[in-house]
């Protein structure tokens, strides 16, 4: 291994990826350190799919190379592409075969020249005069110091920044719980035919599709949320022991196949080992109540068998920084346009209610779309902090609050602002700027549409295309 790197990567998912891609095509030599033998991060150790959203009505807001993953995984047939969200809560879904993800998410950074360090752990951060000098990581070689120039932050907890001594906050400001987290499982030889039989017979028990069953077959594959009536027989029969109001899956990219999302793990901190150890066991005992459930009252089951569940609990909140500047609720739903922006979404405030059921919740506050069409910006301000120069943070943990963060958590939006991280790295390793707040917000965001992005800004879209 090298002694001495332009830009180590910690965190080896969407958005750390999407970074070293975006920093190896600089020119820059980036190191990728991840805890896992493979990257792709919650897409691939927690079973989480589909990618939902690309799109802010019929306008594509998220490219760059998180699209260009896309298409190299629709073009050998490991990706549906983008399809019609049949849930109908948002605009699309991107349904993708897992192993298709890992293999594609490495080719991608080992042709952009970057090297990988898998299996290995943060262990602790030097910071001397507002820089970090190296990192110490743990693996089969005890611990090791490696150091770089710049660091990017793509752990998903802000660990990194955390250690670094960045401020952050903790879940919710109130009372520092998070969104609760879920195993999710995967289902093969569902009989979707039948599921869509049972819709259709049953459309009491499903809110979003009264007079609108026509989407059932819109969509290339399945994606629904109800089955309210079912459950609660089972949580009344005790097969369900946890607290849920409506069963939703997803059809992977692999026909008949289904990523169930409806575990639901309250009042943990994924950043706690003792509690993150406690969710695992109590998410795979779910999984194991699920599994009856599916296969005993969910019609279309009854010949179905579980394929996958984690290695790891999905996880959709925990820390987030505290930065140059705080994005909140309010700047998304009146999609405010920043100077600096350098990444759209038009996913809606999605936010599990961290006490684990919704009589806790008025989804007046918590659960907000954005009208037909509108996305809002993420300026690059909140990938900075004013206390580590030499440190970006990228991912569902950049510098919001809770209820922002429950937009720009979903996994085309950090792939963008992955991009957008590991690209002003890149360029602060060709410009010779030891700061990241120094950086030219211009200069990044012309580099980020050449590399395919899309910026809606003032000057005009997509700037210099």
């Amino acid at each position: 291994m090298n002694e001495q790197y332009d830009i180590i990567v910690v965190g080896a998912g969407i958005s750390g990826i999407m970074a070293a891609v975006s920093a190896g095509r600089l020119g820059a030599n980036v190191l990728i350190v991840e805890k896992y033998g493979f990257p792709g991060g919650m897409l691939t150790a927690a079973g989480v799919g589909p990618m939902m959203t690309f799109h802010a009505g019929e306008k594509q807001v998220v490219r760059g190379i998180t699209d260009e993953l896309i298409q190299r995984l629709k073009a050998k047939g490991k990706s549906t592409g983008h399809i019609f969200d049949t849930t109908l809560y948002t605009y699309t879904v991107t349904p993708f075969d897992m192993e298709g993800m890992k293999h594609e998410l490495e080719l991608m950074a080992l042709e952009a020249g970057c090297e990988f360090l898998y299996h290995t752990m943060l262990a602790d951060v030097n910071v001397a005069d507002n820089y970090i000098k190296s990192i110490t990581v743990c693996n089969k070689e005890g611990l090791t110091k490696l150091s770089a120039k710049i660091y990017i932050d793509a752990t998903g907890d802000a660990d990194l920044s955390f250690m670094a001594k960045v401020p952050c906050q903790l879940g919710r400001e109130t009372d520092n719980l998070t969104q609760p987290m879920t195993m999710n499982m995967k289902m093969a030889n569902v009989d979707i035919e039948k599921v869509k039989e049972y819709v259709r017979e049953h459309e009491d028990e499903f809110k979003k599709y009264q007079g609108k069953l026509e989407v059932l077959d819109k969509g290339e594959r399945l994606s629904i949320g109800g089955f309210t009536r079912i459950l609660k027989q089972a949580q009344e029969d005790g097969v369900i022991t946890f607290e849920r109001e409506a069963v939703l899956f997803f059809e992977t990219n692999n026909k008949n196949e289904v990523i169930v999302n409806t575990t639901r793990v309250p009042r943990k901190w994924s950043v706690k080992a003792k509690d993150l150890s406690d969710a695992e066991i109590l998410g795979r005992k779910q999984v194991r109540e699920m599994e009856v459930f599916l296969k005993k009252y969910m019609p279309g089951f009854e010949n179905s068998y579980l394929v996958y569940s984690g290695p790891q609990i999905g996880i959709r909140s925990s820390r987030h920084i505290r930065g140059k500047y705080i994005l909140n609720e309010h700047e998304l739903i009146d999609c405010v346009k920043f100077p600096d922006v350098i990444a759209h979404g038009g996913y809606p405030i999605d936010v599990h209610t961290p006490e684990g059921h919704n009589r806790y919740v008025d989804w007046s506050k918590v659960r907000r779309h954005l009208k037909y069409g509108q996305y809002y910006s993420i300026p690059y301000r909140t990938l900075t902090n004013v206390y580590v120069y030499n440190l970006i943070t990228v991912g569902r943990c950049i510098s919001t609050t809770f209820e922002a963060q429950g937009a720009i958590r979903v996994t085309p939006i950090v792939g963008a602002i992955g991009h957008a991280g590991g690209c002003a790295a890149g360029l602060m390793i060709r410009q010779g700027i030891n700061k990241a707040t120094d950086l030219d917000y211009q200069l990044l965001q012309k580099t980020l549409i050449k590399q395919g992005a899309y910026l809606d800004l003032d000057e005009g879209e997509d700037r210099d295309e």
